[in-house]
């Protein structure tokens, strides 16, 4: 048999065309591996770009803090969906309940604790949320010692004694565990409490409105108030003289306190400050609306209720919307606005109004 390879059929691999230009074959290569990296360079920025874009755009989205409820509308909502009667503590409740949702469940969720972008990036939303949370801690912490309670010997409410401390997990943990888990089980077990309080579970749950309830809760407001008001107002720097020692001529302290302070409030934390004071006073608006329902008769009875009705409508007034794409830290009485300095001027009103309220219940 005949295995031989036709001639027509051999690669002959030594020779070369007379015209071949090797180095301008090199040439062409090297240009066409330019252009090919140029092009796949130029998709890859075209992607980051696209993505960056959509980042800035969603934390536009999600920066947008939610608007004021009526409490009344939203006690209804709430009686209906879980049958309830229409008992005393109903508005509080579903307005906690209410804030406690739109704090977990706004557009983006709860951020605090994000890690990834665009919330990772983002700083208002988060102080705002804290702002709402401090509210939320202090009403539940008097819900489950005061005002559930008929006095001090008595025996405190179960879910309310589990939803407490569910609300004090550090607001910015992402695991281990996560904020948003705990949140979401303190608010399901303040939801137990209100199903017995006005629903048909037993135990019944109680809500007592008295005065005692309330003016230990309004010595926190003043307190959380006073504060904000405090830093606000040091974003422009100040001399203080130290009142820390309260008048006390006899007053000792653990550290060595000068005779003057120099407070300032450093840069970067303006915003921050400016917009935990704008979440605490939102969620504050609520539950002050609610208390002037269910604890109507102890105000009237006091004379209370237009001097309640008058600190909302300072606390209102933060909410007003912002008009500069960044929050303005002029000096006192300079060119331009100072955000803070207004801020704290509504809440300074409020706190004193909060104060002559507090005084007004006790000896009134």
């Amino acid at each position: 048999m005949n295995n031989q390879i036709p001639d027509s059929d051999k690669v002959v691999h030594d020779e070369v065309p007379a015209d071949y230009d090797a180095q301008y074959d090199e040439t062409r290569y090297k240009k066409s591996r330019k252009l090919t990296l140029r092009k796949s360079w130029r998709w890859w920025g075209v992607g980051l770009a696209l993505f960056l874009a959509l980042q800035v755009l969603l934390g536009f989205y999600f920066d947008r803090e939610p608007e004021l409820f009526d409490v009344q509308v939203n006690a209804e909502k709430y009686a209906k969906a879980h049958q309830w009667r229409d008992v005393t503590g109903v508005t509080s409740g579903a307005a906690f309940l209410e804030i406690t949702d739109i704090l977990l469940n706004k557009p983006g969720g709860y951020m605090s604790n994000d890690v990834l972008p665009p919330f990772v990036l983002m700083d208002n939303m988060p102080s705002w949320e804290f702002g709402v949370v401090i509210q939320v801690r202090d009403f539940v912490r008097v819900m489950r010692n005061d005002i559930s309670r008929s006095q001090s010997q008595s025996e405190e409410d179960a879910d309310l004694a589990d939803s407490d401390p569910k609300f004090h997990n550090d607001h910015d943990k992402w695991i281990w565990p996560a904020t948003e888990g705990r949140y979401k089980s303190g608010r399901v077990f303040f939801l137990k409490y209100m199903n017995r309080l006005a629903g048909s579970k037993q135990p019944p749950a109680e809500f007592y409105a008295r005065t005692d309830n309330l003016v230990v809760w309004l010595n926190l407001v003043e307190k959380r108030l006073g504060s904000l008001s405090k830093r606000l107002s040091a974003s422009v720097g100040e001399d203080r003289i130290n009142t820390n020692s309260g008048g006390d001529a006899t007053a000792e302290s653990a550290t060595y306190q000068p005779s003057e302070l120099q407070v300032k409030t450093p840069w970067m934390q303006i915003d921050n400050n400016f917009y935990e004071a704008r979440g605490s006073t939102w969620a504050l608006i609520h539950l002050l609306k609610a208390i002037e329902v269910d604890f109507k008769a102890v105000l009237e009875k006091k004379n209370a209720l237009v001097s309640l009705r008058q600190i909302i409508r300072e606390l209102e007034a933060t909410q007003d919307s912002i008009w500069t794409p960044m929050i303005l830290n002029g000096s006192g009485f300079g060119f331009f606005a100072n955000h803070s300095l207004v801020m704290a001027s509504y809440i300074s009103r409020a706190n004193a109004g909060v104060i002559d309220l507090r005084q007004l219940l006790e000896d009134g």
